[in-house]
């Protein structure tokens, strides 16, 4: 049997077109909440932390820590994985990593005139027109993100994604769900040697891309009969040295017959190749009102491979911690406005796992008591030694890593 994949606008019958293709062909419904639980179980990634790598908006630490490109990873080999076993309906985006060569698929798309979907949004959610439509638009921008991510196609809808697309607001949800179990019925849709062969590589090549981004490698992967093919995307100076690299993890996976490696076309643009250090802080925030000095300190935070994201306020900080995940903070004690008081007073109060070193020129020992006091990991004075701060760094995101198990 084929696999079958609906990829839908929001609002338009979805769950009733699927509960009727399931009751008409016995399928299996996989859906996004399933997907992401295997993809954590089988990672040290967290549901939360992949449902938020998966979203639009990126961590300001994702180019130290690789979250984005982990969850990937992990979520392509959830799907590869659940869909193995014939039956099985994917009801989520988890559809769409599906490559054009496994081509006993079946892909739909739901959609229908945003007025519709507005109007459904309405009487199901019982909220207003202006909700229904803020609601529509933001789920059409989580669709286009991710569309455009896998793609490079901002239109989620474009009918050259899909085999079917049924408009909803000119047909019934019955009807609907009769188009797809009578085209997931042809034979040009039914599986062949070559297309479960597609379906090996792509979880071969999942397998891969694991491997290589827990070792803090982010590079192209194509399989295809076994054959593995690297595509190194950014300017490296030792080529061969990261050649030998990338084949010594690759090699040893199971179902690896060769692995080759080229360069692709954006190589010799400016971007530097960088090895990824899961082992070194790579979620630092530093905060601190005097820009020269805190931009200062980011660069040399990295040239010792410590990813770190600045703000030069205490508001802004503190948004920034509610908005993404820091597990090391460095804040200047004296600041306009919130100072650092302030930010480690709060941080210990709603993300207590969070550790906080204080960095000041003006605070004395009474001043250290209390930071000490409202739970701050160190206390050091300006000008403070970079060997000495990044050393405490260190010993901070340990304490961080050992309260997750990690």
């Amino acid at each position: 049997m084929p696999i079958i994949t609906i990829f839908s606008g929001g609002f338009c019958h979805e769950n009733q077109i699927v509960q009727e293709v399931i009751a008409r062909t016995g399928y299996r419904q996989i859906s996004e909440h399933q997907i992401i639980a295997e993809a954590s179980r089988k990672s040290t990634l967290t549901e939360k932390k992949i449902k938020r790598a998966l979203s639009p908006k990126t961590s300001v630490f994702n180019k130290f820590s690789l979250e984005k490109e982990r969850s990937l990873a992990y979520v392509k080999r959830a799907v590869a994985e659940l869909i193995t076993t014939d039956n099985a309906l994917i009801t989520s985006f988890g559809g769409q990593f599906i490559p054009a060569a496994v081509r006993h698929t079946l892909r739909v798309c739901l959609i229908a005139h945003r007025k519709h979907r507005i109007a459904n949004a309405v009487e199901q959610k019982g909220i207003s027109e202006k909700e229904a439509a803020n609601l529509i638009q933001r789920y059409e921008e989580a669709c286009s993100y991710w569309i455009d991510l896998l793609f490079r196609n901002g239109d989620p809808w474009d009918p050259i994604l899909y085999d079917i697309v049924i408009p909803i607001d000119k047909t019934t949800a019955l009807h609907s769900a009769e188009l797809i179990v009578e085209n997931a019925g042809k034979d040009i849709i039914q599986p062949t040697k070559t297309s479960k062969q597609a379906l090996a590589d792509f979880r071969l090549a999942a397998e891969t891309e694991i491997a290589l981004v827990e070792h803090g490698h982010t590079v192209d992967i194509r399989a295809q009969d076994g054959v593995v093919t690297l595509t190194i995307n950014k300017h490296v100076l030792r080529l061969n040295r990261l050649r030998e690299e990338l084949k010594s993890i690759v090699e040893p996976i199971a179902g690896v017959k060769s692995v080759e490696t080229v360069i692709g076309k954006d190589f010799h643009k400016t971007d530097i190749y960088r090895k990824h250090n899961f082992e070194m802080p790579s979620k630092v925030l530093l905060v601190d009102d005097e820009r020269e000095f805190v931009q200062t300190l980011s660069e040399r935070l990295m040239m010792r491979d410590m990813g770190s994201a600045v703000a030069y306020d205490g508001e802004s900080a503190l948004q920034l911690i509610k908005d993404d995940d820091p597990e090391v903070i460095i804040v200047d004690l004296k600041m306009p406005g919130i100072d650092g008081f302030d930010v480690l007073r709060k941080v210990k109060e709603t993300r207590p796992e969070i550790e906080v070193i204080i960095v000041t020129g003006h605070g004395d020992e009474e001043d250290r008591q209390l930071c000490m006091d409202l739970g701050a990991f160190a206390y050091l004075q300006k000008p403070v030694d970079i060997n000495v701060l990044s050393e405490t760094i260190q010993l901070a995101n340990e304490k961080v890593r050992q309260k997750k198990g990690r």
